[in-house]
């Protein structure tokens, strides 16, 4: 059997041949691994938040017409065109009150009311309300109320008064709207029951904790 015998020189230049053969090998690795993106783990700070949706919080013009049809025993035409038309001018609100209220007027009137407050992102609240009322509006009623309620940033900022809009009552199909605002919230009630007031009249409504039987 024949043995091959290799030179010194041969034998260097296969040893520098393999050695740069496994650098070039460890630099491409090296590089796959650098563009790879970094992966985050469950707890890594840089995760991003969860953004809510509106819908999360707000109530959209279905879940309202739903929730005020349950709440007059039926959703009529009427109804649905007043939520519609509150909708239109204010959006999705992230609040509403559902409740009872009985007034009277002879160009002076009295209010009084009480329902419950529920906010879209959690949180119930009973609430009362009381005012009183001047101008041209003559009348009684005993009436439900369901209330929209916008920009409430929890349920202690309903608890003060809210002034009444002037020119901003209006009637849809025997559902009665008005507007009250306090800054940035805004309540919109809309009544249906017997004998619907709906004149000029400019007031306010206090917003309580408990029943005050003073309007003023």
């Amino acid at each position: 059997m024949a043995i091959t015998t290799r030179s010194p020189e041969t034998s260097r230049k296969a040893r520098t041949l393999l050695k740069g053969v496994c650098m070039a090998g460890l630099v491409a690795t090296a590089s796959a691994t650098a563009s790879l993106p970094a992966m985050a783990g469950p707890n890594d700070a840089t995760q991003a938040p969860k953004v809510e949706s509106k819908s999360e919080k707000t109530y959209t013009e279905q879940e309202v017409v739903a929730a005020a049809g349950d709440f007059f025993g039926g959703v009529s035409e009427g109804l649905a065109k007043a939520v519609h038309r509150v909708f239109a001018q204010y959006g999705q609100p992230n609040a509403f009150i559902k409740g009872e209220e009985a007034s009277g007027a002879f160009v002076i009137g009295l209010r009084y009311g009480q329902g419950d407050l529920v906010m879209k992102q959690g949180g119930r609240s009973k609430v009362y309300w009381q005012g009183p009322s001047a101008g041209w509006d003559f009348g009684g009623d005993a009436v439900k109320v369901f209330t929209l309620v916008y920009d409430l940033p929890n349920t202690d900022a309903i608890y003060q008064r809210f002034p009444g809009v002037e020119g901003s009552a209006y009637l849809v199909g025997g559902v009665g709207v008005n507007y009250q605002q306090r800054g940035d919230i805004i309540l919109a009630p809309m009544r249906s029951g017997i004998g619907i007031r709906l004149g000029a009249s400019v007031g306010y409504l206090n917003y309580s904790r408990e029943r005050e039987w003073l309007p003023f």
